[in-house]
């Protein structure tokens, strides 16, 4: 039997056995299971897995080419986030997209992503002006921005006043994450602050967070009307149970959709109660999708955590789940556009900008009710830009959503995202797409 006959049979018999695919697409994870933000890390690292891995084991991969996860551990760190990038670009068949976790590696990787030709997905976080598709061609953070939520924080507190115009005289206090992250709703905050005549006081906590004496004895001098938080990691637990020792009301202390987490509430027990953190999809394991999971890859010993699986289910569990859903949609989308079962990350790119995934679809997919639909176009690489609020119950243990979904101020964001975006074509050289 001579090569072109072997190769022929082994074919065939793939065929009649329905082997996979050979060819495979790679998707590097960039996690950060160590070190002091490894509690938050770790359950978002599983969600995100976890779904490719039940694609590849319930549905044979993305259109019937399974997904090779290649994972690389950055500890949030940015340096070695950016090595890991270097290092996982090439893997495999090449980096698909790359979805970092962190507002500061986002900032170091948009001028290589952009060079190298690879989509950056950076869901609800990273540069809040790479919504503006025309100039940041290779940077996604559908389904909202920091600056949506930023209005969606000062929305809530003047719906529970009596209205926008009773924001008037009152006082914000915003506890940041003393970094890129932290700092991404100062300039939404102050813009609204003039507008709507509310006292905004910044109150930066530097890395990693367990230091916080200081700044709510401050809180407690001031006695702020609303707390705003954008922390992360160790720095939330201390800020509840800070806020708890000096008696500040936890129905008037909102976290951002990162600072509302299991872990953020827990070590504070009964005092955490009615505590409020932004949110864009349900906490819960009680989804047809979490089932699926438990059935295929946990109970079928391929999960990437096996002991993490009583805690499917979580906030930051589902957030990892949700990522890497959008992002699969956006590789079958890029795939179905381009009629390939080998895409580039160029034609991955092309998926995410031409994302739909409605409600109807999330049906499909097991998550019904979950989160609202999304749809990216050239200009507009943010989405829907909608927020609710979630609220704690200390008794039960649990997370509920207790509004519906906000619309973000875009009267207040466009003119700040088109600013930002405008000065960094500037500085790079790039001249803004035309988009029909």
């Amino acid at each position: 039997m001579n090569l072109k006959q072997l190769t022929l049979g082994l074919a065939a018999a793939a065929a009649m056995t329905g082997s996979a695919y050979a060819y495979e697409l790679t998707v590097p994870t960039l996690d950060y299971r160590t070190g002091p933000y490894a509690p938050n890390g770790i359950p978002f690292a599983n969600g995100f897995s976890d779904y490719f891995t039940l694609l590849n084991e319930r549905d044979g991969g993305i259109n019937g080419v399974k997904i090779k996860l290649v994972p690389c551990e950055t500890s949030y760190n940015t340096k070695k986030g950016v090595e890991c990038y270097e290092k996982t670009k090439n893997a495999g068949n090449g980096a698909l997209f790359y979805s970092p976790l962190s507002t500061g590696m986002t900032y170091q990787l948009i001028p290589k992503v952009t060079a190298d030709g690879i989509p950056l997905y950076t869901m609800g976080y990273g540069r809040t002006s790479a919504a503006n598709g025309k100039v940041f061609k290779w940077v996604f953070n559908v389904p909202m921005t920091y600056w949506d939520g930023a209005t969606v924080a000062v929305q809530y507190a003047a719906d529970k006043s009596g209205g926008m115009d009773k924001l008037k005289g009152k006082k914000i206090a915003l506890v940041y994450h003393n970094s890129a992250y932290g700092k991404e709703p100062i300039r939404t905050l102050e813009v609204m602050s003039k507008k709507y005549g509310f006292e905004l006081k910044l109150l930066p906590v530097d890395h990693p967070g367990q230091e916080q004496k200081a700044t709510w004895l401050q809180i407690r001098r001031d006695r702020p009307d609303w707390v705003f938080m954008w922390g992360w990691g160790v720095m939330n637990q201390v800020a509840i149970k800070e806020a708890a020792s000096i008696r500040y009301p936890m129905d008037h202390f909102i976290g951002v959709w990162w600072s509302g987490s299991e872990n953020d509430v827990l070590p504070a027990g009964a005092k955490a109660d009615g505590y409020k953190a932004l949110a864009f999809h349900a906490p819960g394991a009680d989804f047809p999708l979490h089932k699926d999971i438990i059935k295929y890859v946990y109970d079928g010993g391929k999960a990437v955590d096996p002991s993490y699986k009583d805690r499917v289910g979580e906030v930051l569990y589902n957030r990892g789940l949700v990522n890497a859903l959008w992002a699969a949609e956006a590789i079958r989308t890029g795939m179905n556009i381009h009629k390939t079962k080998e895409p580039t990350a160029a034609q991955v790119r092309d998926g995410f900008e031409a994302l739909d995934v409605s409600e109807a679809r999330l049906k499909e997919l097991g998550l019904p009710g979950f989160t609202f639909g999304v749809k990216v176009t050239c200009a507009n690489h943010k989405g829907p830009g909608k927020v609710a609020v979630q609220s704690w119950d200390a008794k039960a243990k649990k997370w509920s959503i207790v509004t519906d979904f906000y619309q973000p101020m875009d009267d207040i964001t466009g003119p700040l995202v088109e600013e930002d975006s405008a000065k960094f074509a500037k500085e790079n050289n790039i001249t803004p797409r035309e988009c029909k």
